[in-house]
């Protein structure tokens, strides 16, 4: 069958509102001035691990696929609804299209003795080769242009295979294959233009009732992006940093939500499939939520064992969007510390059941040495809340210009308030450092070994630095540092770092030996 012209779109939209607009009035769907929507979201996501083709449309490749989205969200919607004494029927259109039918209910909040005897989930939704099959052997109206005219059939329609087939009036068959437009009486049962919950319900009267209907739907997610502004200290170990936090909310869920009341879960919610229905996430949606400011904006607050946002405002997520909330002020003049860490093994080195007397493994040396922005989640400077998982970008200013310029970005996991926050930004470029294996022994049967390093650290800045020499005692658990250049300190029952100052350009070695028995 030929692809329809517009024309036959703009005839079947038409036909399918008025048939819809009779259908709201038989089933009582509420007025939208009635609704009342909120919505909790979760995420699935690693942190900063959401690629942005997940939310943007490739060109030519059009809207993202919506079942990739990583998170779903509880929905709340209540409504005023319409019902007669007995039973009746009534239909909710406004729904997602990714809703999960297992997880829906509806419930009367001003007659209790209301209650479902059935409820559906129709997704069979209207297009115009559903409505040639439903016509089939019924009379439908084609139109086609002939010349500089347009000529009318009515007939029964035979057949939509290949063209369409008619019986006319008197009886002939048309076939037709060039046609502009199709005009149908209505919109026929069992067809939709959205996906559509259904309910047959028993109500011991009559009358408008408050209703709540809540299902959880797919396609929707957010996580948290963190903003940081870098400016140098007084040395080059220490600096100051502005800290902006904005939350991103994806909604592909094939519904909208206007003024809707929105929280967040920040948490790794055990659920036992991908299909299956948190009981802990339905709790969610009955808390009570608060009438705030139109300007306010997130309030954070402990929720069982994990960490619940909830905006204090009305905001809309509309289809096929994502929207971008700021989770609270920007945080100024935070103290941060320049952190630099050498870890000259090449790694990683995984632990063996046994000894590893093998003098040649972890001979290699790395020469990077890494550099971290370090800062505490403290109240006395403006943060103090749970920071939700999320991804860092870090920039400074470049005083020649007065231009921000990005200089490396991370992730963290869910932070509880007064913890640090270390984020790595990559590998500095003026400091490098050197490990080298100086001496190795080892005697099987008495059953030791040992082994010494030499790891010297060069600093081409006009500024003295301090580095931390990350050392990992990989070869056995029992282990003793019999002599040490450096004091250092036990990270944990395998690794020791040595805090040392390296002077403007200039060098410092590092020299221990250690022991391992078994």
């Amino acid at each position: 069958m030929r692809t329809p012209a517009p024309a036959l779109h703009r005839t079947v939209r038409a036909a399918v509102a008025v048939a819809l607009g009779s259908l709201t009035a038989w089933c009582g769907t509420a007025a939208a001035a009635a609704e009342d929507t909120a919505i909790t979201i979760y995420s699935s996501a690693e942190p900063g691990a959401i690629s942005p083709d997940t939310y943007r449309p490739v060109p030519g490749g059009g809207v993202p696929n919506a079942s990739s989205v990583p998170g779903y969200a509880m929905v709340r919607q209540e409504r005023d609804v319409k019902l007669a004494s007995g039973r009746s029927t009534i239909k909710f259109a406004d729904v997602a299209a990714l809703i999960d039918p297992t997880t829906v209910t509806f419930t009367s909040l001003t007659e209790p003795r209301t209650r479902v005897l059935e409820q559906s989930y129709q997704f069979d939704l209207v297009s115009t080769e559903k409505l040639l099959l439903r016509y089939v052997d019924r009379p439908i109206t084609v139109e086609r242009r002939v010349g500089d005219r347009i000529e009318t059939i009515n007939g029964t329609l035979l057949s939509s295979i290949d063209g369409l087939l008619l019986r006319t009036g008197d009886g002939t068959l048309e076939s037709l294959h060039d046609f502009s437009s199709i005009r149908f009486p209505e919109l026929p049962g069992g067809l939709d233009t959205k996906p559509t919950l259904v309910w047959d319900i028993s109500s011991p009267r009559s009358g408008d009732q408050r209703s709540r209907v809540t299902y959880q739907t797919g396609g929707v997610t957010w996580w948290a992006d963190y903003n940081l502004i870098f400016n140098e200290g007084k040395d080059a170990n220490n600096g100051l940093l502005d800290l902006s936090a904005w939350v991103s909310i994806i909604n592909q869920s094939g519904g909208a939500y206007p003024n809707a009341r929105l929280k967040l879960i920040a948490v790794d919610v055990h659920r036992l499939s991908p299909e299956a229905r948190p009981a802990f996430a339905k709790r969610a949606m009955d808390l009570a939520q608060a009438v705030a400011a139109p300007e306010a904006g997130f309030s954070e607050k402990s929720f069982f064992e994990f960490h619940l946002y909830t905006l204090e405002r009305p905001t809309t997520l509309a289809n096929n969007s994502t929207k971008q909330i700021e989770l609270f002020d920007q945080a100024k003049q935070v103290p941060a510390r320049k952190v630099l860490i050498y870890n000259g093994a090449a790694g990683p080195y995984y632990y063996s059941s046994a000894p590893l007397t093998d003098r040649n493994f972890g001979g290699q040396s790395n020469k990077k040495v890494d550099v971290y922005l370090e800062f505490r989640n403290d109240k006395q400077y403006g943060l103090g809340v749970p920071l939700p998982a999320g991804r860092i970008r870090v920039s400074k200013l470049d005083s020649a210009d007065g231009s921000l310029e990005f200089i490396g970005e991370d992730r963290i996991d869910h932070t509880p308030k007064d913890e640090d926050v270390r984020v790595k930004l990559g590998s500095a470029f003026d400091v490098v450092g050197e490990r080298k294996q100086t001496d190795f022994s080892v005697d099987s049967k008495a059953q030791w070994m040992e082994e010494q390093f030499e790891i010297k650290l060069r600093n081409h800045k006009e500024q003295p630095v301090r580095v931390v020499v990350k050392e990992n005692l990989y070869r056995w658990s029992n282990w003793k540092i019999l002599t040490k250049t450096h004091d250092f300190v036990k990270e944990d029952a395998r690794t020791i770092d040595f805090p040392v100052d390296v002077p403007k350009d200039g060098e410092t070695l590092v020299r221990y030996r250690v022991r391992y028995t078994w």
